[in-house]
């Protein structure tokens, strides 16, 4: 592929990126109305990347191909739309930010630097157009510019969206631990380079199966070589971070709580999604059913810990965001079940129960959907002034804002994965590949962090529904973070309803094997001239 066709390929991404850079200028005008207007122009860029990427499927040119992990185009779609669909909702959320400080005004006139609308919003769509990258990336460097795209916009939106001295608290810790962790994964990048000599994902695949595949290459049969997986390991630790796993978890409930709620919810969904978009490519170059028992063993001892720490730290809680980034942590530990299942039969009719990837690429649309219902419901009350947090905020909502309730009692609920909301198809989903992959142990710890979950999450509707209003809690004046967190509930709903379709299309976008006849010819090929040498 010609750089011309890969960039005709990625226009969604470029329509962001253009956009990102018009908003962050508008952002410094002198006139407020023109300053307001970034939020609506940042939902125009995305609703142009949007069309754009479905116009893809239907171009001849864009076949549905299930190239090798990363290269597919039904995959690259899915994740675009995923992305932008509940990106849109996060920038309903997000619009009514205050933009500036002392009204942008000094006593000389307008100051500049006292703005930071158009900054925040651009940085919005920087990040999203990250995650987007993502998915599109075939070569260790893109891949890793485009995690780094999705991270350091997040480290200025967590410390300059809130006056209160935590933000910027939050902001260093965020920024310093993410600091440590693109040093790690980037190290492992280095020794995947090392052991393979390539920085191209084809070529890395080529690799890696031959390894696998020939003795005469490694030490270990049915092993990667030492400084392959050492880079591998390094990769998927370093990336912890980004989906808030162990052991790299330990900043969320610090962050969540220092961020403004909008940022706090953008948070648990897009750099979410991008570190387990890249988890699938990076995975996806050794092999699909996995090959490697080592990669095995480590994530499903990540998802066993992750699990466990995040739900029982979350019961520990007093502050119901801390209790939602626990909860993150959790949820992220969910999906490892289904990353470590991989898909369990590669062929054309995979079940979607014996597709494990398929089931995170589920999950993670569901995830940041009701996620964001209940962040929205924390954004829309205030508390002495500022934005609700506690479980003494949310005491008796039924009676004050009964629609706040039912929408924080929809997503709660769907979090916990009760029947029949989208939650509990996306456990049945996960859980089902691992059963499929005959990994039973894993379905048992993932069934008993569900009903540890279940403690906390009643906590929060039980809060709403049970108890005697506090009447130091009002609603928030912002009618579009209401209409955000409405449409967050009405979409629980309406993706149960729709579960089967969401995750056909998961399950197609999911399927990243090559002709597996093409692929052993090649490889017979690539062992007999390795072993010539030995054989002489």
């Amino acid at each position: 592929m010609t750089m011309w066709e890969k960039v005709n390929t990625l226009w969604p991404e470029i329509i962001l990126l253009a956009t990102a850079f018009g908003v962050i200028l508008i952002g410094l005008a002198p006139q407020r109305s023109v300053r307001r207007s970034v939020s609506w122009l940042s939902a125009l860029g995305m609703l142009v990347a949007g069309g754009v990427a479905v116009a893809y499927l239907f171009s001849p040119d864009h076949a549905l191909d299930d190239g090798a992990a990363g290269s597919g185009f039904a995959f690259q779609s899915f994740v675009r739309l995923g992305v932008l669909g509940v990106g849109l909702l996060l920038l309903l959320t997000a619009a009514e930010l205050p933009d500036e400080y002392g009204a942008g005004e000094s006593d000389t006139g307008f100051d500049p630097s006292r703005v930071s609308r158009g900054e925040f919003f651009g940085f919005f769509l920087l990040s999203i157009t990250g995650a987007m990258l993502c998915a599109a990336a075939d070569d260790l460097i893109w891949l890793f510019l485009a995690l780094e795209l999705t991270s350091l916009p997040t480290y200025v939106m967590v410390a300059t969206t809130r006056r209160k001295t935590v933000a910027p608290e939050a902001g260093v810790k965020y920024f310093f631990l993410g600091a440590f962790a693109a040093a790690v994964f980037l190290y492992g990048f280095a020794l995947i380079y090392g052991a393979t000599g390539a920085t191209g994902f084809a070529e890395i695949s080529d690799q890696f199966r031959l390894m696998l595949a020939a003795d005469s290459v490694t030490a270990r049969a049915g092993e990667l070589s030492g400084m392959a997986l050492l880079g591998l390991v390094l990769a998927i630790a370093g990336i912890c971070f980004k989906i808030a796993a162990f052991p790299m978890h330990v900043y969320a409930a610090d962050v969540y709580q220092g961020a403004a709620t909008p940022v706090t919810a953008f948070l648990a969904f897009v750099p979410k999604t991008a570190g387990f978009v890249t988890l699938i490519v990076l995975l996806g170059l050794v092999g699909w059913p996995l090959q490697s028992p080592t990669l095995i063993a480590l994530l499903g001892v990540l998802a066993v810990a992750t699990m466990f720490l995040g739900n029982t730290l979350a019961l520990l809680q007093h502050n119901v965001k801390r209790v939602l980034a626990y909860s993150s942590v959790a949820h992220s530990g969910y999906m490892l079940i289904g990353l470590t299942a991989g898909i369990t039969i590669v062929d054309a009719e995979v079940s979607p129960l014996e597709n494990g990837l398929g089931a995170v690429l589920f999950y993670l649309v569901a995830y940041g959907v009701m996620n964001l219902g209940a962040f929205a419901v924390l954004g829309l009350l205030k508390a002495a002034g500022e934005e609700a947090e506690t479980f003494d905020d949310l005491r008796g909502l039924v009676r004050r804002e009964p629609v706040l309730a039912t929408v924080m009692a929809v997503c709660a609920l769907s979090l916990a994965g009760f029947p029949p909301v989208i939650g509990f198809w996306g456990k049945v989903y996960l859980f089902g590949s691992a059963i499929s992959a005959e990994m039973i142990w894993l379905v048992i710890f993932g069934v008993i962090n569900s009903a540890i979950a279940a403690v906390y999450y009643l906590r929060i509707v039980g809060v709403c529904f049970l108890s005697d209003p506090d009447q130091r809690v009002e609603r928030a004046v912002r009618p579009v973070r209401s209409v955000a967190a409405v449409a967050s509930a009405v979409l629980v709903v309406v993706l149960s309803l729709a579960a089967n379709p969401l995750m056909k299309a998961a399950n197609q976008a999911a399927r990243f094997a090559p002709d597996p006849d093409h692929q052993v010819a090649q490889l017979d090929d690539r062992v007999t001239e390795v072993s010539k040498p030995d054989a002489q």
